[in-house]
């Protein structure tokens, strides 16, 4: 195996490859020069490298024995650091080019793309991106090499004041480091920005961007700073992927929840209700159905159905630990308003001696529930299933249809077992999991495995065990997983399952959540086999997440167009003429009675105006279209959403065969 060899008297270092090989270097070896040694390939197709776990630019000397990896751009992470180049490098640099008196602030990256913040002195439209994206692509075209240098604090104060960038100022007076700060230049431009990298070596290596929105951001997202103008963009390695996202975006419009809402009158939102669905009785249909097949099968999965109070004093919240933890995303109240005689109600929060809390979730109550009376070991698992109505205080900014509410109904449920009993029950819950999310159209499902949080409850004994019973678990149900340090919840590690909906986006919804600490802060026991108290472990669990973001998630998937077992309308009977409206409502009253849900139209408009209403606008799957014709013969031209042909039947067959077909998938 080559090795870069150096002077006797060199002090060496170990980099060990993802492989388990090894090589030996000279301390203050860059990336690039462990990748030249392995293959000059691979040097060029290298865009940074991971030391011990953490991102390095290729220019950074390596001083110590370190795990070694060569981050290309084909990679996640590859393509990450591409995106936040083309921010604080291409984006940024074109708007100083534009712009000489704009004032730069921060340029992270975000899911699928980028932004950054810049004070202009007027006002920047939509209608500008075209010209700074011109720019971007000039700029890219050079090819310009990126350097980075490290600097003093008092350096990198004064590169930016001679630059009059007052928030870059901001941010480094502001650092707790006094040394080594990154400021990147692109060659002898003159250009730099003060970044936290790592960042390609080369303008060379960016591949497509577009510029998509610019909005209002304050400063340090307090209100009382300065209204920055937030420029979106995204970026991807090459123009087919570029296309392939804007196509996706273009869909994901057409699809939007809110718009098929009110389009197919499932729902709707407004302001005097922030955050909570008015469901209309076609969508509380969609809702109904889904929670009936959802009941069905924690019934034969052998769960108990619950309800527990939605108003719990806030001293059960303290015992629990979510005070802490959620108090501000609480509805919080009085037990009972206090009042004189002469200055009338007393609304003041110290007046209150009692307060009680809208529930953000329903674990705290459900450990009630277990502690009515003695459990014994032979007792567990016991499974307690609600379908509980939660809220939390959400800000405005973040509500956003079904997707983000502050009155939420979750499919709750939490196991109570003994440890030797995890294995099981967390297998069994996977495998039931798969078949909700089969039954409902997502055949593809990533597991992710979220660790302990920097600030949680519970000693690292008992998170060794929770997390290590998760991984077993996962093994023993044969599921790939990915690991996610740091966001697990604050008293358990937990599994999240994110499925892909029609247009390939995924979507975090079903987790699995193991708890030694609730359990202990609320004093719930069971006797064992040895005769003495024991802890149960309490295994939080959702499949849905909560019906409402759900639902708005499979309208989207579907494009409003529901498997006929969910579509609050199934069918409707459409008349060409009127005289044959007593053999449409004849036939709406037979399927009405098999408990179908059919409508009859049997207005006086033409047969076109109907089919275009029912299919194109309220998404009904089947419609049942009849004229003279099929008064006569006792049949139906059936037509279905998304074709243009008819098939015409015997009244009798088609209404059998649909009923078939309405049949929900459990």
């Amino acid at each position: 195996m080559a090795e870069v060899s150096k002077a006797s008297d060199a002090k060496m270092i170990t980099i060990t490859l993802p492989d388990g090989a090894t090589r030996t270097y000279e301390t203050g070896v860059t990336g690039m020069e462990i990748a030249e040694s392995i293959a000059k390939s691979l040097a060029k197709a290298s865009v940074a490298v991971k030391v011990n776990g953490e991102q390095r630019d290729l220019s950074d000397a390596i001083t110590e024995d370190s795990a070694f990896e060569i981050i290309k751009l084909d990679s996640e992470e590859g393509l990450e650091i591409m995106r936040h180049t083309v921010a604080a490098q291409v984006l940024a640099r074109a708007v100083k080019n534009l712009y000489p008196d704009a004032k730069l602030a921060i340029g992270p990256t975000i899911k699928n793309g980028f932004y950054y913040d810049i004070e202009f002195k007027e006002p920047l439209s939509t209608d500008d991106l075209e010209k700074i994206e011109k720019e971007m692509r000039r700029i890219k075209e050079s090819n310009a090499p990126i350097v980075k240098s490290l600097n003093s604090k008092a350096d990198a104060v004064a590169a930016f004041k001679e630059r009059s960038e007052p928030y870059k100022v901001e941010i480094v007076e502001g650092a707790d480091q006094d040394d080594n700060f990154q400021l990147y230049a692109q060659g002898d431009t003159g250009f730099i920005d003060l970044c936290r990298g790592p960042h390609l070596p080369n303008l060379k290596f960016i591949g497509a961007f577009k510029l998509m929105k610019v909005a209002g951001a304050y400063w340090r997202g307090d209100q009382n700073n300065q209204m920055l103008t937030r420029i979106y963009g995204t970026a991807w390695r090459d123009d087919k992927e570029l296309k392939a996202y804007l196509t996706q975006l273009e869909e994901a419009e057409k699809r939007d929840h809110r718009k098929l809402g009110a389009q197919m009158d499932l729902y709707h939102f407004q302001e005097e209700a922030m955050g909570s669905v008015f469901w209309h009785p076609k969508g509380f249909t969609i809702y109904n159905q889904l929670e009936s097949y959802i009941r069905r099968r924690l019934n034969d999965a052998g769960y108990l159905e619950i309800k527990t109070p939605q108003l719990i004093d806030n001293k059960l919240w303290e015992k629990s630990g979510h005070w802490g933890k959620f108090r501000e995303n609480m509805f919080v109240v009085p037990d009972e308003i206090p009042s004189t005689e002469e200055d009338g109600p007393v609304v003041s929060d110290k007046a209150f001696e009692k307060l009680m809390a809208l529930k953000p979730m329903n674990c705290p109550a459900h450990v009630q529930v277990f502690n009515q009376g003695v459990k014994s070991y032979r007792d567990l698992p016991i499974r307690f299933a609600e379908f509980g109505c939660c809220h939390r205080n959400e800000a405005h900014g973040a509500l956003h249809g079904l997707m983000r509410v502050r009155q939420m109904t979750q499919d709750d449920a939490h196991i109570f077992c003994r440890e030797d009993q995890i294995m099981e029950e967390s297998v069994a819950f996977c495998d039931l999991l798969q078949k909700v999310y089969a039954d409902l159209g997502f055949n593809e499902v990533e597991v992710k495995l979220a660790l302990r949080p920097d600030v949680r409850a519970g000693d690292d004994a008992v998170w060794d065990r929770a997390e290590d019973g998760l991984r077993q678990a996962l093994d023993k149900a044969g599921l790939a997983f990915e690991e996610l340090p740091n966001e697990g919840a604050f008293y358990g590690p937990k599994l999240e399952f994110h499925l892909t909906d029609a247009i390939g986006r995924t979507w975090q919804c079903g987790t699995l959540q193991l708890d030694f600490v609730l359990p202990e802060r609320l004093d719930a026991s069971y006797i064992g086999d040895d005769g003495n108290k024991h802890r149960p472990v309490m295994l939080h669990r959702a499949i849905l997440g909560t019906l409402e973001r759900f639902i708005g998630i499979m309208v989207e998937s579907y494009g409003g167009k529901l498997p006929l077992w969910l579509a609050p309308t199934q069918c409707v009977v459409a008349t060409i003429s009127g005289e044959v409206d007593d053999y449409a409502l004849e036939l709406t009253e037979k399927m009405r009675a098999m408990g179908l849900r059919v409508e009859a139209d049997i207005r006086n408009e033409k047969i076109n105006y109907k089919v275009r209403e029912h299919s194109a606008d309220a998404k009904v799957p089947v419609m049942f279209v009849v004229g003279k014709r099929e008064a006569e013969e006792q049949t139906v031209a059936i037509r279905r959403l998304g074709s243009q042909q008819t098939n015409v039947v015997s009244a009798e067959e088609a209404i059998k065969a649909l009923a078939k077909e309405c049949e929900a998938p459990y």
